[in-house]
């Protein structure tokens, strides 16, 4: 590894609902919170309004962070790449835009850079409802308030 690949999301509940997201990129499949890479130039919040803009067309207002990766991870997609990810309370300022779905991985094809969008109940979501190891690790810590 020769590089860090920080990482913001957003943990958005509202009426009991955790807003999740599917999505297929490098021809995996994927759920996760929505979100992404920081750029260089950009600070933390900013990086996450401008994720949620793109994904979503809306605004956010970011919250307190709410957990970060204590363990060493490599990427997924670039063996040289240790991933941080950082992961903070948003709350929306608008209605969100997007395809909305209620079932996993309802993508209208198996095509590669799609994104879907899913509400799930606080009670319902657990470790083996997110692909990758720190979101994992961060619904321990998700389950451990409720």
């Amino acid at each position: 590894m020769n590089r860090f690949n920080l990482r913001v999301y957003g943990l958005c509940v509202e009426d009991g609902k955790l807003l999740l997201t599917d999505e297929i990129r490098f021809g995996m499949k994927m759920t996760k919170l929505p979100g992404g890479g920081l750029q260089f130039g950009e600070g933390l919040e900013e990086a996450l309004k401008r994720e949620w803009r793109e994904e979503l067309e809306v605004d956010i207002e970011v919250g307190e962070i709410f957990y970060v990766n204590p363990f060493l991870q490599t990427s997924f997609f670039n063996s040289k790449d240790e991933v941080i990810s950082l992961y903070f309370y948003v709350y929306l300022l608008g209605e969100p835009e997007g395809r909305f779905t209620e079932t996993p991985m309802d993508f209208p094809t198996e095509e590669d850079d799609q994104q879907v969008f899913r509400w799930v109940p606080l009670g319902l979501v657990a470790e083996d409802t997110f692909t990758f190891p720190i979101d994992k690790a961060m619904v321990k810590k998700l389950n451990q308030l409720s």
